[in-house]
């Protein structure tokens, strides 16, 4: 099957693309992750599988509206 097809099924039975759901799978893990460990924002970044703590900040910050740590101290105080 070609990249394009697979795209396309895939497409067809989630509703979205490959690659917006795997961002969304992972920052949907980052998020347990903050809420549930101690863990630095470049461990989770490393254990949701970004290369680069940065490119989770940025992608968490425009997905969930505010920075993991922002995320964080907000949960801790509910």
């Amino acid at each position: 099957m070609s990249r394009r097809s697979f795209a396309r099924h895939f497409r067809s039975a989630t509703g979205t693309s490959p690659h917006a759901w795997l961002r969304d799978q992972r920052l949907s893990l980052a998020e347990e992750l903050l809420e549930t460990t101690g863990l630095s924002i470049e461990q989770i970044a490393t254990r949701v599988g970004y290369r680069h703590a940065a490119i989770l900040r940025e992608q968490f910050a425009a997905r969930r509206g505010v920075s993991p740590s922002a995320y964080r101290r907000t949960f801790r105080r509910a």
